[in-house]
C-alpha cells in the first residue's frame, strides 16, 4: 500500500452518504467540498435555491458529487422530509453534519424575546432536530455513521455581545457529550467541532475594529481563520476508520485562541 492508499484508507469516504445541514453557507460549504473531495455523495442542505445550486456546481467542477436539498432546519417537519428525501435517493446516511446557526450583537439587557429564540433555535433546536432524526437510522445500519455537530470557542468562554449564540454552543456540546454517550454501543459516533473566529456571513456584523483587535491580541497566530481550515478536523472527526475511537469529544480550530486562558 502506497502513502496515498494509506491516507485514502484513513480518512476516504468512497460510497458513503454525507448530509451537510447548513451546506449553503460559508464555513459549511467549506465541509460539503472537504467531504465531496474525500470521496463522498454529498447532500448540501439550506435554505437557498440559488446558493445551494452554487455549492453544488463548484462541487462538481472539481469532479465530486453532490445534490442540493431543503431544509428549514428549525422545523421539524421539514428535518423529517429531508431525512425521508435522503432516504428515497440514497438508502443510506453515513455522516451529517449540523451547521446552521445564526448570531446577533444586542447588549444583554436590550435582548427582544424573539431574536433570543431565533438564535438559540438556530443553534440548538436545529442540531436537536438533526440528531434525533437521522441517528436512529445510522444505529440501525450496519456501518453505523457518525453526528459532527458545529459548535463554537464561545461555547467554552464567555464573550461580550454574543449572550444567545454563546448559551446556545454551549447547550449543542452538553447535547454532543450526551448524545455521544447515548449511541455508543449503537455504532453512532457523536462529536463537536469547535470554530475559533472565521468571519462568515452570522458574525461579520459584529466584527468592528475594536472587537477584532481584541480577537487578535488574544489569538497567537494573529489572523482569523479560513474556511478550508476546518475540513481536516472535520474528515478526521467524521471518518470510519482515522477517528473509529473519537466520540464525545469537542475539538477545537481556533489559531491557539483558547490556550490563551488564565
Amino acid at each position: 500500500m502506497d502513502s496515498k492508499q494509506y491516507l485514502a484508507s484513513l480518512f476516504g469516504f468512497d460510497g458513503q452518504i454525507a448530509v451537510v445541514i447548513g451546506g449553503t453557507g460559508v464555513l459549511g460549504g467549506a465541509l460539503c467540498d472537504g467531504l465531496a473531495q474525500a470521496g463522498a455523495k454529498v447532500v448540501v442542505a439550506g435554505r437557498s435555491q440559488e446558493r445551494g445550486a452554487e455549492r453544488v456546481a463548484a462541487i462538481e467542477a472539481l469532479g465530486g458529487k453532490a445534490v442540493f436539498l431543503s431544509v428549514e432546519a428549525d422545523n421539524r417537519d421539514s428535518v423529517t422530509a429531508l431525512k425521508e428525501a435522503v432516504l428515497r435517493q440514497f438508502g443510506q446516511v453515513d455522516c451529517l453534519i449540523n451547521g446552521a446557526g445564526v448570531n446577533a450583537a444586542t447588549p444583554y439587557e436590550k435582548i427582544p424575546d424573539d431574536e433570543w429564540h431565533k438564535v438559540v433555535n438556530s443553534s440548538l433546536l436545529t442540531t436537536h432536530l438533526g440528531c434525533q432524526a437521522f441517528a436512529h437510522v445510522m444505529a440501525a445500519q450496519s456501518d453505523g455513521g457518525s453526528i459532527l455537530n458545529i459548535g463554537s470557542v464561545t461555547a467554552h468562554i464567555p464573550l461580550s455581545r454574543v449572550f444567545a449564540y454563546s448559551a446556545s454552543k454551549a447547550a449543542v456540546v452538553n447535547l454532543t457529550k450526551n448524545l455521544a454517550r447515548e449511541y455508543a454501543t449503537k455504532n453512532v459516533r457523536v462529536n463537536v467541532l469547535c470554530p475559533g473566529f472565521f468571519p462568515a456571513e452570522q458574525n461579520r456584523k459584529i466584527l468592528d475594529q475594536e472587537r477584532v483587535a481584541n480577537i487578535m491580541q488574544q489569538t497567537p497566530v494573529k489572523r482569523f481563520g479560513e474556511p478550508h481550515e476546518l475540513v481536516g478536523a472535520a474528515l478526521l472527526l467524521l471518518s470510519r476508520k482515522a477517528g473509529s475511537f473519537i466520540t464525545g469529544e469537542d475539538m477545537y480550530v481556533d489559531g491557539g485562541f483558547t490556550s490563551m486562558r488564565f
